[in-house]
């Protein structure tokens, strides 16, 4: 659990930042240079590298190597880790929304009842 909840931190670390979420959105898309990467941005070459890094010790992507190139790719399994943590709120929301829902409906009902009676 404690490897689990490291790696849930790394990624979420990893993901705080806008551009790091920007390079994941551009990598769905198939494998991509630094340089690459680095064109949508008003950032260096370097600084996509130092995210990169970040993204690569989260377990976010991978680096290849062919010659000179080295492409980037998604890993998404640390993605996964999240939706499934994730998922267990959704329960825990989906059974409050149900009790709001039934409370909600009570309270209709309860005031249909008083007008009938007034009139």
């Amino acid at each position: 659990m404690l490897q689990n909840s490291t790696s849930l931190d790394a990624t979420f670390a990893a993901l705080a930042d806008p551009t790091r979420r920007a390079i994941l959105a551009r990598l769905t898309t198939g494998e991509a240079s630094v340089s690459e990467l680095a064109q949508p941005f008003s950032i260096s070459q370097p600084a996509v590298s130092r995210h990169l890094k970040v993204l690569e010790g989260a377990g976010l992507i991978s680096r290849g190597r062919d010659a000179q190139w080295r492409p980037a790719r998604l890993e998404a399994g640390p993605l996964r880790e999240i939706a499934d943590w994730v998922e267990q709120y959704r329960h825990f929301w989906d059974a409050r929304f149900d009790a709001l829902d039934n409370y909600l409906k009570t309270i209709q009902h309860k005031g249909k009842r008083h007008v009938r009676k007034r009139r």
